[in-house]
């Protein structure tokens, strides 16, 4: 998904999309890929490091990898998880300091969505 094409969906849209896309995934999927899906949720549980904690580094690691889909994906849940818009800021700032000036396209898309994110009504839905 192009960056534009990311940013002109609204997180609904983009919910669903990537609701149906991993159905698609994983109906067509072997052991590896299912492995590796459940590996992704399970690394996120509660642990040595809260889900809080492991979302920021999440969110720091789609920054330097510039993906916007997984900024999206680690911002809502930044979100899910009760961060502050300061935490979110300070988790940004990593992710800037460690991937660059490369990062700031990718960094003005994520503080838009976490401000709509701000706005909805209710708490964000996974």
């Amino acid at each position: 998904m192009s960056e534009t094409r990311l940013f002109d969906t609204s997180i609904a849209e983009w919910r669903s999309q990537r609701e149906a896309f991993n159905e698609k995934v994983l109906g067509m999927a072997g052991l590896e890929i299912k492995r590796f899906f459940s590996l992704d949720g399970q690394c996120y549980r509660e642990g040595a490091l809260s889900s809080r904690v492991k979302e920021m580094l999440g969110l720091v690691a789609s920054l330097v990898l510039r993906c916007d889909d997984c900024i999206l994906y680690h911002t809502i849940r930044c979100k899910e998880e009760g961060l502050s818009t300061e935490e979110f800021q300070e988790a940004c700032a990593v992710g800037l300091v460690v991937g660059g000036s490369i990062v700031i396209p990718h960094l003005r898309r994520a503080a838009a969505r976490w401000e709509e994110l701000g706005e909805s009504s209710g708490p964000a839905a996974r």
